[in-house]
């Protein structure tokens, strides 16, 4: 038997969204009514991600080692971020520090085994080709512009894969996550994947502010693709974040997620969309800093590729217009595929977070 037609729903969920979705978008003119709307979309979107489902505990930090590597200092350390859930992460701090500095915390995206090529590990060869193709030692590259810089393993990811077998550094899987276990584990349970991974993000910046080479007032956020989505919900709901650089990750979700169905399931927040598109949660850090960068020919921009990404910048930039910060949400559009660029995004957080001592 061969079936010649399919009777498929996705121009109907398509159609469903235009009609019921982004009910919370950016609103209002004068900065109270915009101060009153981020209140409200920012506790439905702590709802949605399950915020209220975590359980904190006090801070346990477990040191696995400490290396010199010429140019920065590269710790290796465990963070519990819930009862028994830890979080790996490298630590890099310029050499000689003589005074707190500006942090960044850099997130991953998937493909990527976690925090290694964020942290140059180029000595495994699966992530010296994956920096290569994707620039994806972005951590590096901000130590060595003077900032102290947390690389963090996101839940189902590098050291927090939930299938705990050894893995080849050459092999794909080592590059790949279990996102899709834990959002069948976590959903059911009111938790979204997305939520695990702000709450470790959230607990990370607690214990950055505890570190004597840290200035607690002057920390920012920088991620790829996966990374970026991790960066705009921090951002979105924790006001300590000064500086957000979102990279790979800010479209039109009717284009670029629903859609393009086959991403993974940690992009999907049960009932987020009913109320915000991706320009509304960025509207969420204003008047904070907010810097966007898209590559022109990156595929996850959608089929109708920088105009389904133009319209969600401008949605921020309502919002950051209306608090009288227009200049504090930048866009760079560079010629290339979905990777990291930084030449403006790095040069803007050093603005952003101040002066800093090299």
């Amino acid at each position: 038997m061969r079936l010649t037609r399919f009777y498929t729903a996705e121009a109907h969920l398509a159609r469903r969204f235009e009609r019921v979705g982004r009910r919370l978008g950016v609103r209002g003119e004068a900065p109270e009514e915009v101060c009153a709307w981020q209140n409200e979309l920012r506790a439905v979107v702590a709802r949605c991600l399950g915020m209220e489902t975590f359980e904190r505990c006090p801070p346990r930090i477990e040191a696995r080692g400490r290396e010199r590597l010429g140019d920065h200092v590269r710790e290796d350390l465990v963070l519990e971020t819930e009862p028994d859930v830890w979080m790996p992460f490298y630590l890099l701090l310029p050499p000689d520090l003589s005074a707190s500095r500006p942090a960044v915390l850099a997130p991953h995206g998937h493909g990527s085994a976690g925090k290694f090529p964020v942290a140059g590990r180029r000595d495994i060869p699966a992530v010296a080709r994956k920096i290569e193709e994707s620039n994806y030692d972005y951590g590096v590259q901000l130590v060595r512009r003077g900032f102290v810089v947390f690389c963090p393993d996101a839940r189902g990811h590098g050291e927090r894969r939930e299938q705990t077998r050894e893995l080849d550094e050459n092999s794909h899987e080592f590059l790949g996550s279990t996102c899709h276990q834990l959002s069948l584990k976590g959903e059911p349970l009111g938790q979204a994947v997305a939520g695990m991974w702000t709450w470790d993000l959230m607990r990370l910046l607690d214990y950055a502010q505890t570190r004597s080479e840290v200035d607690p007032g002057r920390i920012g956020c920088a991620g790829l693709s996966g990374g970026g989505l991790q960066t705009l919900f921090l951002a979105a709901l924790d006001e300590r974040v000064r500086a957000a650089v979102v990279s790979g990750y800010f479209y039109g979700v009717k284009e670029s997620l629903l859609e393009q169905a086959g991403n993974c399931d940690c992009n999907i927040v049960p009932g987020l969309w009913l109320y915000a598109d991706m320009g509304d949660i960025g509207g969420l850090v204003a008047p904070r800093g907010l810097f966007i960068e898209t590559g022109d020919a990156d595929p996850l921009n959608g089929r109708s590729g920088l105009d389904n990404v133009y319209p969600q910048v401008e949605r921020s930039r309502r919002a950051f217009t209306a608090l009288g910060a227009a200049g504090q949400v930048e866009h760079h559009v560079f010629q290339g595929p979905h990777r990291w660029d930084g030449t403006r995004a790095i040069p803007w957080l050093e603005a952003q977070l101040g002066p800093k001592q090299r």
